[in-house]
């Protein structure tokens, strides 16, 4: 009887984790073949590549690839880097390097009316940065670098790094000032694929 029971127990282990490991498998094929839209963010520190939830946020994401396949987001950086929280970018007067007083005030004038969604802001996760008002989403984005599930419903998640976490890391812990602003520039270029 002890023996058909743990029989049954390593069963139930294999049909789980064949469950999962193929599941995984079949979304990776999913996004390799371009079935979910991406984009690679090239940095001087490596590149990030990013798989976005359409089904969660399409406005959020037709958004950030029309901005990027535009060029917008070329020559920004990550102006603001958090250690155990996050990375921000996509604002358009990070391209001055002599305006940094301004840097986290710019985007375009159309505002995205807020997508949340039921996707926990863990690590990996892109979202829109925002002003108070909910519904006030430009061209600013963050990657979570650390479970943040205090955001969850607060912010429209609307992809995930994939590929590349460790460049998010490098970033996030530059050096940096009161204002969180890193001191050395983490110039951006997004690729969409």
């Amino acid at each position: 009887m002890r023996t058909r029971i743990i029989s049954v127990a390593v069963a139930i282990c294999i049909i789980l984790w064949g469950g999962w490991f193929f599941g995984a498998e079949l979304q990776a094929a999913d996004t390799s073949q371009g079935k979910a839209p991406r984009a690679v963010i090239k940095t001087k520190f490596g590149d990030m590549e990013i798989v976005f939830f359409p089904d969660k946020a399409p406005n959020h994401v037709q958004n950030f690839m029309k901005l990027a396949k535009s060029g917008y987001y070329n020559g920004t950086i990550f102006h603001r880097v958090i250690p155990g929280f996050m990375i921000q970018g996509g604002d358009p007067n990070t391209k001055d390097p002599k305006k940094s007083e301004t840097y986290g005030t710019g985007g375009p004038s159309e505002k995205l009316k807020a997508e949340f969604n039921d996707t926990p802001h863990r690590r990996g996760i892109v979202s829109m940065a925002r002003t108070n008002d909910p519904n006030s989403a430009g061209s600013q984005f963050f990657i979570v670098v650390k479970d943040s599930n205090f955001l969850d419903g607060q912010y429209t998640a609307f992809g995930e790094v994939v590929k590349g976490m460790e460049v998010a890391d490098k970033i996030v812990n530059l050096p940096r000032n009161a204002r969180d602003l890193p001191s050395e520039r983490a110039e951006i270029t997004v690729v969409v694929e």
